[in-house]
């Protein structure tokens, strides 16, 4: 689902789109484009669109900058854009956090489908367990039988409730019929602490700056997310070498979307832009150091990743009977 153009076509497309713009649209040029990001500065999904955005600035002759609206796992951020005028100005930089926030929080006032307009799956963020080079788990399998053997003894740190390493271990733990204890924290930092230390079994973790610690000799890599073995970590099996097939499609899409009812010319346009800074290689080649799969789409490819993704989450929130209040 790539979805790369050729930085000519792409360029011709953008202009196409420039001139199909309504002329209240092409008078807002000169005013900022805002990529919303509900979560806290310095984060993977912040620095994401930093980097995007600073391209698309170039790109699109006008200014685009990064709000950060933290709170509530990006609820504040999502029904705030959900709320902007549909004029290509404010845009959701968007996680899994979409689908899920809808899914587990009974005060989200917003549908993920039906109150956003899709502009482009950006990248996917995988993840790689790991646990303390001192600790007894040699790999993801050995993780896997001391839950079996000690029902709820094995115990996995997050960033949340609802979070990408909270849902990646509960998927574990479902598929494997197993019963592990969720700790949650305030932010991966403090979890993977904890997991060096010993204190918790283990982790799902972004690939973000992990791999230094794995170099340092403070974490062993037990797994990785990605479909084929990751060239960061060559030496860490996949999911599906350890026999968990099928983990490979529980993925984070990192990714952007407009208010609903936004012009169609105006998505392409912002589309357009997406794609062309994601086909760049000094970018690509950016986002791939941050742990990133660079994607690129176009709006109903992501439309379609989104309504695949609804339904992945749903599925694993009720099987492992995950709330809002607890994993």
């Amino acid at each position: 689902m790539t979805g790369k153009l050729t930085r000519r076509a792409t360029g011709a497309l953008a202009l196409s789109s420039l001139a199909a713009l309504p002329e209240a649209a092409r008078a807002q040029q000169g005013r900022p484009i805002r990529l919303v990001v509900g979560f806290a500065a310095g984060g993977p999904t912040d620095v994401i669109a930093r980097v995007l955005g600073q391209e698309m600035q170039g790109l699109l002759g006008q200014p685009v900058v990064v709000e950060n609206r933290a709170g509530a796992n990006s609820l504040i951020a999502t029904e705030g854009v959900m709320r902007d005028p549909p004029d290509g100005q404010s845009l959701l930089v968007t996680t899994l956090a979409h689908s899920v926030n809808a899914i587990l929080l009974p005060n989200a006032r917003y549908r993920p489908l039906e109150d956003f307009a899709p502009v482009s799956l950006i990248a996917t963020l995988p993840l790689i367990a790991v646990t303390a080079t001192n600790s007894p788990y040699a790999n993801i399998s050995a993780v896997v039988a001391a839950a079996k053997a000690r029902p709820g003894s094995v115990t996995y740190g997050s960033a949340g409730n609802g979070g990408s390493a909270h849902l990646s271990a509960a998927l574990l733990a479902v598929m494997t019929q197993t019963e592990m204890t969720h700790v949650p924290f305030r932010g991966n930092a403090p979890a993977l602490a904890e997991v060096m230390s010993g204190r918790l079994s283990f982790m799902f973790y972004p690939m973000v700056g992990i791999a230094e610690h794995i170099q340092r000799g403070q974490l062993r890599g037990l797994a990785v997310s990605t479909a084929e073995r990751h060239p960061d970590f060559p030496d860490v099996p996949t999911m599906a070498e350890a026999g968990f097939g099928g983990f490979e499609r529980y993925i984070q899409g990192v990714g952007l979307v407009a208010p609903a009812e936004t012009p169609a010319p105006v998505v392409e346009r912002l589309n357009n832009a997406v794609r062309t800074a994601l086909a760049k290689p000094e970018l690509n080649a950016r986002l791939r150091s941050l742990g990133a799969v660079v994607v690129g789409s176009t709006p109903e490819e992501f439309r379609a990743f989104l309504v695949a993704d609804l339904e992945r989450w749903r599925s694993l929130i009720t099987a492992a009977r995950i709330t809002a209040e607890a994993g």
